[in-house]
């Protein structure tokens, strides 16, 4: 019997992580894929989710797509025909170029977001959405929108974050609003154990008693909605206890003053009474942090609320009074973006291409832009999943069933968006092309490469898209450039000195030697050249000039506070047609407070009903020390069409938009709760 034969790849999902993958193929057919035990941070583990899913549903021949589908039936019953990819692609480019040619592309919506993060995967095809001039929907406004905006009107950039190596400097990390043991396993192990290690005190702030929680040193459970006011009540204790850096303050912040107010009105006492964490806990989190030198990880959980603006601008806060930025161990992080590495996405998506200004729209309009025939008459959904991930999930369906709205996805599997579809394209997976990886955590650089040839006769989007631009009649080069020679132009932007073949073998490299010191030289890109923590540009976004210390009134009684995070099992909605992991999901459940369960009346494993003006959610309850009173924990990602009640989380969602940047707020919805 022939041996196996190992490729080294990488993870492509939406996670910190980015780890290595070792794929054993035989005849052409993959047997098993491992973790890669050279990869620097997994070292050859694979999470539990990714363990499963790609020795599942992943190697499912009845479960992958293999061909252009056309609809048959009623729109959402998913009965489909095979046809051609020419047929596919000559029937799309009919209807979208007869949109085109009446004047009309701005009516043509597509929809994206990370079903893959590889550079080419998540972004080449943006190149013919901006030729044809349609209207993309803003795919960070679905997850974390408000923090970049936020960020950047700080510190002038959201993707300039520490160097986690730079832990073995730190004497406290801080991680708020974040659950890296579920959303980033092996960096949790290695990030926040390394710190550990080297002495640092590790602070949690966050309104779950989840894992991450229980093995800190201070796990401050916020009440949702008041992260603002415990930041300002952070920045209190620092003033009180002369720990502000006001030399660091004067030379490399303005707007300081503005603040001074806010501070003083929040001592430990009364964020105790808002926030629902006791003052001493407040102080000893405070002094640890200021004392430093520090790392502040920023989740995205923090900014998925009505305010999430303001308490992304009063954490940044916490920076400048410190002075925890510009020397080792010490720095803030929400994404480590490309730029950090030498490579200009512009490269990969081509802006240039567009005849005028990109048309967008938030995510949070989806469901309203899609049921006005005059607004849309043409969908693309690629890389994502909308029905399952979307707020408004009901009103969002009976808008994907229009008669009238061309919808074509492109996807691995039947989900419920492509039930909708008129063309469905069977796309393939990260095992099944070339492209590069960037973590948006550290600051290495992997290779995606291809292990087998796609099944059937799926094709990797950079290809898809290709085809479907020459269908259309386009004929600018930039439509039709090939994956390895966007791969090199990339690969040529960075200080990496070999070509994909050289990374191909080594998997993944660190790009700098040495940990790399955050804003080094303190200059920071914003308009002063200095940190902002109050300026102009705020307003004229419709925020208050400096951050307030916010938070949120207390849910009217008879009504729970819901915040849904991710899922130890699924990558956003990725796996949820696995059957191990739909196995381990089980039904929909709500985690409640024991108070709370008394409450109400319910007893573990009850039937219940989640319900508000949105929807209605049928859940089990699941009593659990993890939620706080007043507040109910549902698992976001479950697919509705695996589900008895065919919804999820979402349906409970309202298309509410966040303090700026017109970001989901989906950790600020309320329901009541009801027996089945």
């Amino acid at each position: 019997m022939p041996e196996d034969v190992v490729v080294k790849t990488t993870c492509a999902r939406d996670c910190y992580d980015t780890c290595g993958i070792a794929v054993h193929t035989r005849d052409g057919v993959i047997t098993k894929v491992l973790g890669d035990p050279d990869h620097p941070v997994s070292r050859g583990k694979l999470c539990g989710k990714c363990a499963i899913a790609y020795n599942g549903a992943w190697r499912d021949p009845e479960l992958r797509l293999t061909s252009p589908l056309r609809r048959t039936g009623e729109k959402g019953s998913g009965t489909f025909a095979e046809i051609s990819w020419d047929e596919a692609l000559a029937e799309i480019a009919t209807r979208l170029r007869g949109l085109i040619d009446r004047g009309e592309a701005h009516t043509i919506v597509h929809t994206h977001y990370t079903g893959t993060v590889g550079l080419i995967g998540i972004a080449f095809p943006l190149r013919l959405f901006a030729r044809m001039g349609a209207t993309e929907v803003d795919p960070d406004t679905v997850c974390n929108k408000a923090g970049h905006a936020a960020l950047e009107l700080t510190f002038g950039t959201s993707l300039t974050g520490f160097d986690p190596r730079t832990a073995k400097d730190s004497r406290c990390v801080v991680i708020w609003g974040a659950n890296p043991s579920h959303s980033a396993p092996h960096q949790d192990k290695v990030f926040v154990e390394r710190a550990a290690k080297a002495g640092a005190k590790v602070i949690v702030v966050d309104p779950i008693g989840h894992e991450t929680a229980a093995a800190a040193d201070i796990h401050l459970k916020l009440r949702p909605g008041t992260d603002a006011a415990l930041a300002f009540a952070f920045l209190n204790v620092m003033r009180e206890h002369g720990l502000v850096d006001h030399e660091f303050l004067d030379a490399h912040a303005v707007g300081a003053k503005a603040l001074y107010e806010e501070i003083d009105s929040m001592p430990p006492s009364r964020a105790e009474t808002l926030c629902g964490v006791p003052a001493e806990m407040i102080e000893a989190a405070a002094i640890a942090y200021a004392t430093g030198p520090s790392l502040l990880w920023l989740g995205q959980g923090g900014q998925r609320q009505t305010y999430g603006g303001n308490v992304f601008r009063a954490l940044a806060a916490l920076v400048a009074f410190s002075g925890n930025v510009g020397k080792p161990g010490a720095g803030f992080l929400y994404l480590n973006g490309p730029g950090g590495r030498g490579i200009d996405m512009d490269t990969v998506t081509m802006p240039e291409l567009a005849r005028g200004k990109i048309p967008s729209i938030s995510h949070m309009d989806l469901a309203p832009t899609l049921e006005n025939p005059n607004r849309a008459k043409a969908l693309v959904t690629w890389n994502s999943n909308p029905a399952a991930s979307s707020p408004e999930q009901r009103r969002l369906r009976k808008a994907l069933a229009r008669d009238d709205l061309f919808h074509v996805a492109v996807d691995l599997f039947h989900t419920g968006t492509t039930a909708y579809a008129d063309i469905v394209l069977p796309a393939a997976n990260f095992l099944e092309c070339n492209d590069l990886i960037l973590s948006y955590f550290d600051l290495t650089l992997s290779a995606q490469v291809k292990a087998v040839e796609p099944p059937g006769l799926a094709l990797p989007n950079h290809e898809i898209f290709r085809r479907l631009a020459k269908a259309m009649g386009y004929d600018d080069p930039g439509l039709f450039e090939s994956e390895s020679s966007l791969i090199e132009r990339l690969l040529a932007q960075t200080s990496y000195p070999g070509s994909f073949a050289d990374l191909a073998k080594a998997g993944t490299v660190t790009m700098f030697d040495e940990p790399q010191i955050q804003f080094p030289d303190l200059a920071f890109p914003t308009p002063s050249g200095r940190i902002e923590l109050a300026n102009d540009a705020a307003v004229e976004l419709g925020l208050p000039r400096a951050p307030t210390a916010h938070a949120d009134e207390k849910s009217a009684r008879g009504f729970l506070r819901i915040i849904s995070p991710s899922s130890a099992w699924l990558m956003n909605s990725s796996y949820g047609n696995d059957p191990v992991i739909r196995q381990k999901l089980g039904s929909p459940s709500v985690l409640l407070h024991p108070a709370d369960a008394t409450d109400y009346g319910f007893a573990d494993g009850d039937s219940a009903v989640l319900v508000n003006e949105t929807g209605r959610l049928d859940v089990s309850v699941m009593i659990s020390e993890a939620a706080q009173p007043g507040v109910g924990i549902v698992y976001k990602g479950q697919w509705p069409t695996t589900t008895m009640g065919d919804a999820n989380v979402n349906v409970l969602v309202a298309g509410r938009k966040s303090d700026v940047a017109e970001n989901t707020t989906v950790h600020s919805t309320e329901v009541r709760l009801e027996r089945a």
